[in-house]
């Protein structure tokens, strides 16, 4: 169970990340051509077919979901996207899982709901909090950039279709950034006003795991 101290921490970072001066972010830039034709290894053109344009990663998944889970439709997983300035992501949300607070440096995000509820909101650079409860065909946009979240508090699952105005719009999560990259623990702790031994715990939390 995760303590009512540290949605409040993970809300006043919010709020602190987009008070400050923004990170510059950019979009994608314009083709001159209908679409980007992939190469080989050696420079050869790939024979291009209508399987080059076609993504099927969001066909059902039959298992139930544990855990909030997404799957993505951009540049890295679909490479027809590349210099088209559009993405996806299919959002899986069981009962009582949220998509802890993030940004996208290079996309505003369009979530449509498809099925279920959920409780959504951001925050601008003024360090207000817009939020609203969706249900299923409702759309909510969150501005490019903007630290948001998306949180399922009802007793059943619920699914969304984001699309993005960026082959690669990029996703910076607020609290593995802050907490789990090895920011030293005293420059948190005076950041947040607590201790080392709070934010020590959080890091717990919060670091991935180490890669193999």
């Amino acid at each position: 169970m995760v303590s009512t101290n540290f949605y409040s921490m993970v809300l006043m970072l919010a709020t602190a990340l987009v008070s400050a001066p923004l990170a510059a972010v950019a979009g994608d830039p314009d083709i001159l051509t209908d679409f980007v034709v992939p190469t080989t290894l050696i420079g050869i053109p790939i024979n291009i077919t209508g399987d080059y344009f076609t993504y099927t990663g969001f066909r059902p998944v039959p298992l139930p979901m544990a855990i909030f889970a997404v799957s993505k439709a951009s540049m890295a997983e679909f490479p027809a996207l590349n210099g088209q300035s559009v993405s996806y992501a299919k959002l899986r949300f069981p009962p009582s899982t949220v998509n802890p607070t993030h940004t996208h440096p290079r996309a505003a995000e369009l979530l449509l709901l498809l099925e279920g509820t959920l409780s959504v909101g951001f925050v601008d650079t003024a360090g207000k909090l817009y939020t609203k409860d969706l249900v299923a065909g409702d759309m909510f946009v969150f501005p490019k950039g903007m630290v948001h979240y998306q949180s399922n508090q009802g007793s059943q699952p619920a699914m969304a279709l984001s699309a993005f105005g960026s082959a690669a719009a990029g996703t910076v999560s607020v609290p593995v950034t802050v907490f789990g990259t090895g920011v030293d623990d005293v420059v948190l702790a005076k950041s947040f006003k607590t201790d080392v031994p709070t934010v020590q715990k959080l890091k717990e939390a919060l670091t991935p795991p180490p890669k193999k």
